[in-house]
């Protein structure tokens, strides 16, 4: 099977099959678009808390996910790889987990993806509900001001020649 009927199937089965806006697209950012962040701060899971404002001045990539959605368990790995070639240059990383329960299940997620970027836990779905988020995976860009650049429902490729592209963009401006 080739990967983009694999990714196709996962998108079907997993309820999450929305068309995202192409990640080219999002090359022109239109500055009239832009909106604040809304803030908040909620336990990661290294065990402290963490905020929105503790990423000022950085592009953040907000992704909520859970560890049941296969489109997020296939996004993962590529954005570990951005984050690691970015992180030193301003990208963060901050992954919204939405799962109810207990930790150690993201905790074991975590560590079988070899995830390194920062994991916040969102069992009660406030943050997620702030950002009207309904799909799994959602993301959201924003820039260094805390402006919402771009709203992407549904899986990307975070090593594309485009993501690349757009993150270091970004990370110029």
């Amino acid at each position: 099977m080739n990967k983009q009927f694999i990714f196709l199937l996962l998108f079907i089965l997993s309820g999450t099959a929305h068309a995202a806006k192409p990640l080219a697209d999002l090359l022109v950012v239109h500055e009239a678009a832009r909106h604040g962040a809304p803030g908040f701060e909620i336990e990661n899971l290294a065990g402290g808390k963490t905020g929105l404002e503790d990423y000022k001045g950085k592009i953040v990539l907000l992704n909520f996910w859970a560890t049941w959605c296969m489109p997020c368990r296939a996004e993962m790995p590529g954005m570990e790889t951005i984050w690691q070639k970015y992180k030193d240059q301003g990208l963060v990383i901050a992954a919204v987990s939405v799962d109810e329960g207990s930790r150690g299940r993201i905790e074991t997620f975590s560590k079988l993806f070899d995830l390194n970027f920062p994991i916040l836990l969102d069992p009660e779905s406030k943050v997620s509900d702030l950002y009207n988020v309904s799909n799994m995976p959602t993301s959201f860009l924003i820039d260094r001001n805390g402006k919402i650049i771009s709203r992407i429902v549904g899986t990307d490729d975070w090593t594309s020649p485009e993501a690349i592209q757009l993150v270091e963009k970004l990370l110029s401006q």
